[in-house]
């Protein structure tokens, strides 16, 4: 008995709000989130040095590492903050951030600052915020709970409005172009809409539409062209970066040069954003990458586990969506870095350096570990949720 009440900083009896969350929340999912934030830390410490050869400005070897763990830190708040709240709290939260997000995307043609041909930030000073990386998670909350009134049949026009509120959140990212972020947000959002209840009609004409809103984005946006053309032909153009990426992967072997040893990630473009990865496999080698890879995998199989069991539809595909949207950019990330795809600009979720990034997967995974907390009647069969409906005859 002595031993038991020393196992656990909380008594099972404490109804404290922080009590209440230790022993409701889904502790393994969030040890992944947090060796995941680890990761990225110690990989800062291994790619800041190389990083800093692009900007003679920066004096500190370390500069991108003391910066990583003020994100981190910032990040982890975020998470811990969000996964304290109610699923009306999720919501609140979630409706908040994406129409901040919109105003602020509006806004970037005239106040953000222009990157590589693209204006994705907006400048605060000693940081740049990307309003995008929080529009990702509010929408997809957002749908869910648009789609689950919906489904009640009370004449709330759920689906109408959520269609109408991606259309707006795709048509800014296009304009500034960011084709990458389109098509995980959509691909994430059409997820969302067949896990809440639609017909497999409507599926396969979502899926002709798409295919075709991909090949007009084919013809519209030249960068993009460009990108297929160096991925489907690269011995007719420059690739320096995902050949420099490679070579960085396959020097790694199976146990890496060891910690700091790296060569190639010097000549390494973005190392310590896009193409974090990297920099690890040539440090640590295949057994890193593995361990990075299952913890993704262990994040959205038990996630969505978790989510399925759900009572209430809202908090399902909630949940699932924002797990799928996690692996989703991991998945994009990673390929893109085996050059499997073309390359994106995706980050790396909680590894990547970036402060918008770290705060947006804080808060995304803070929201999926609120809905999925073991509250009275959330798992137990025979709750007072609504059957489900169809969204679409």
């Amino acid at each position: 008995m002595t031993h038991n009440s020393y196992s656990h900083p909380f008594s099972r009896n404490d109804q404290s709000l922080i009590a209440r969350w230790f022993w409701t929340v889904d502790r393994g999912l969030l040890g992944a989130a947090l060796t995941l934030m680890t990761l990225g830390v110690a990989l800062s410490f291994a790619s800041s040095p190389a990083a800093i050869l692009a900007d003679e400005s920066i004096r500190d070897p370390f500069h991108y590492s003391w910066r990583m763990m003020v994100f981190s830190t910032m990040g982890l708040c975020v998470m811990l903050g969000a996964s304290l709240l109610s699923p009306r709290g999720v919501r609140r939260i979630a409706v908040l951030a994406l129409l901040c997000a919109i105003v602020v995307m509006a806004a970037l043609p005239f106040i953000g600052d222009t990157v590589k041909g693209a204006a994705r930030w907006i400048n605060l000073g000693p940081f740049s915020l990307q309003p995008s990386e929080f529009a990702k998670p509010g929408l997809i909350v957002f749908a869910a709970w648009m789609f689950a009134e919906a489904q009640k049949g009370e004449g709330v026009p759920g689906v109408s409005i959520a269609f109408g509120l991606w259309a707006l959140t795709v048509g800014l990212l296009l304009i500034q172009p960011d084709i990458g972020q389109t098509l995980l947000i959509t691909t994430t959002f059409m997820a969302v809409f067949f896990m809440a209840g639609v017909p497999l009609k409507w599926v396969a004409a979502l899926a002709a539409v798409g295919a075709g809103g991909v090949v007009s984005l084919y013809f519209m946006f030249s960068h993009m062209r460009d990108r297929l053309s160096r991925f489907l032909s690269p011995e007719t153009t420059d690739t320096h970066q995902i050949d420099r990426a490679s070579e960085a992967i396959r020097a790694g072997g199976l146990v890496g040069r060891g910690i700091g040893e790296g060569v190639m990630k010097r000549h390494v473009p973005d190392l310590h954003t896009d193409f974090i990865y990297s920099v690890g496999a040539e440090e640590f080698g295949l057994v890193l990458s593995l361990i990075m890879i299952g913890l993704y995998a262990f994040i959205v199989i038990r996630g969505m586990r978790r989510a399925m069991k759900l009572n209430d539809s809202f908090e399902q595909t909630a949940a699932a969506g924002l797990f799928m949207l996690i692996g989703l950019q991991a998945c994009i990330n990673i390929a893109v870095n085996l050059n499997l795809i073309p390359t994106k600009g995706m980050t790396l979720p909680f590894i990547s350096y970036g402060g918008s990034s770290m705060m947006a997967m804080g808060l995304t995974m803070g929201f999926a570990l609120a809905l999925t907390r073991r509250r009275p009647g959330a798992y137990e069969l025979g709750s007072n949720v609504a059957p489900r409906r169809r969204l679409l005859p």
